[in-house]
């Protein structure tokens, strides 16, 4: 299962007598998976690890979820060029609450196989002495020679002293809660690897390391991110679900298979090979496994029967969301924006630019439209988004 789904183990060697050692022992295994609430959406990209996490419970261990509510505040830089914005205190306790709620859908919530921890617990309680202390266990070297970070030096691009700090934060989150086992991207490498040299500087077992590939989102180039926008959400409604999975490009098939199922990989294989199976049937057949893991198998054929109905036959759909907007004439972006059919103003925006968003039919191109909110209306936003306005 772990092999299957990791790009890198270190080691599997440790792992496999750690493993062996925790069931000879009747012991549970500390497996550390952390997640900073920078989103308030656990989406595909994250069920990567916590699927193999249900698997490391399931075997009797137990997950030690780390909501960094105090690391959100900094925000990691890995795979970044630019500095992430600082949030506020609030927006990343709201979001860690919605974090928690939603690994509940995948992970084993009962107290002996799930832990859930906010970093906030020991970082915020460190002096500063403590803090040279922590310091004192990696060189600016390392640091630097960290990979996107070295292209921002040789950009010009800034690097703010609190980003240097943010592996060193994740490295101390494995000494405080004794990790045995570390799940991370392979964005995550450098962040893990630091821990787990941390934990043999505080003369304590180095955590097992485990590196998951990246999931690409439905642009097929970018990671899959909820700033990025090319996302599914776990709890996103069922059709809208069905039909992002439908948009991913075909080559990206064989590593959703993979990493998102458990069907065996000679079956991936036929289903991936446009010779035995159709791009377009395999698709189905895969957005139905991940709609049915997340709502029901009866969900996952409605949304098929209903994808095929308005994007084969290019009808609108059955059930439609309601709009309520005021009578009237009302600014295209408003609409949009009020629809959440858009997280911003700048994306809805964005959208318009591209010819994405279209009412009765007519397509609107030009930002600042106005057009008229009448009840019946039917906005349509991209290929998925439909609503019918409901005038007030």
């Amino acid at each position: 299962m772990l092999a299957r789904g990791c790009e890198t183990m270190y080691t599997a060697e440790e792992l496999t007598a750690r493993l062996k050692a925790a069931a000879e022992a009747g012991a549970q295994l500390r497996v550390k998976y952390g997640m900073d609430p920078t989103a308030p959406d656990v989406h595909l990209g994250h069920t990567v690890q916590m699927r193999m996490l249900r698997g490391l419970q399931d075997l009797g261990h137990r997950v030690v979820l780390i909501i960094g509510d105090y690391t959100a505040m900094i925000g990691d830089p890995s795979g970044r060029d630019t500095t992430r914005p600082m949030l506020s205190l609030e927006d990343i306790q709201a979001n860690a609450r919605t974090y928690i709620d939603q690994a509940g859908l995948i992970l084993d919530t009962s107290a002996e196989k799930l832990e859930v921890r906010r970093n906030s617990e020991w970082l915020e309680r460190l002096s500063y002495a403590d803090l040279l202390g922590i310091t004192g266990m990696a060189t600016v070297q390392q640091m630097i020679a960290r990979e996107n970070f070295k292209k921002r030096l040789e950009a010009g691009r800034e690097i703010v002293i609190t980003e240097l700090l943010y592996p060193l934060m994740q490295g101390y989150d494995s000494v405080a809660i004794r990790a045995d086992v570390e799940f991370g991207g392979s964005d995550q490498t450098f962040n893990c690897l630091l821990g787990r040299d941390m934990m043999a500087k505080k003369s304590l077992p180095r955590q097992i390391v485990l590196i998951t590939p990246i999931l690409q989102g439905l642009d097929g180039v970018e990671k899959m991110s909820k700033s990025k926008g090319n996302y599914v959400g776990v709890t996103d409604e069922p059709n809208d679900m069905f039909g992002k999975v439908m948009s991913i490009p075909d080559n990206l098939m064989p590593n959703y298979y993979t990493l998102l199922t458990d069907i065996p990989a000679e079956e991936i294989a036929v289903l991936t090979d446009p010779d035995k199976t159709h791009p377009r049937q395999a698709k189905a057949d895969l957005a139905k496994r991940i709609v049915a893991q997340y709502h029901s198998a009866e969900a996952a054929e409605a949304a098929a029967a209903e994808f095929d109905r308005v994007f084969a036959a290019r009808q609108t759909p059955t059930d439609m969301p309601e709009i309520r907007v005021p009578a009237g004439q009302i600014n295209i972006i408003d609409l949009i924006v009020t629809a959440k059919f858009a997280p911003s103003r700048k994306e809805a925006r964005r959208l318009i630019e591209q010819g994405a968003v279209s009412l009765n039919d007519e397509k609107i191109v030009d930002i600042n439209a106005t057009v008229l909110a009448e009840s019946g209306a039917v906005l349509k936003v991209g290929k998925r988004r439909f609503g019918k306005i409901a005038a007030v």
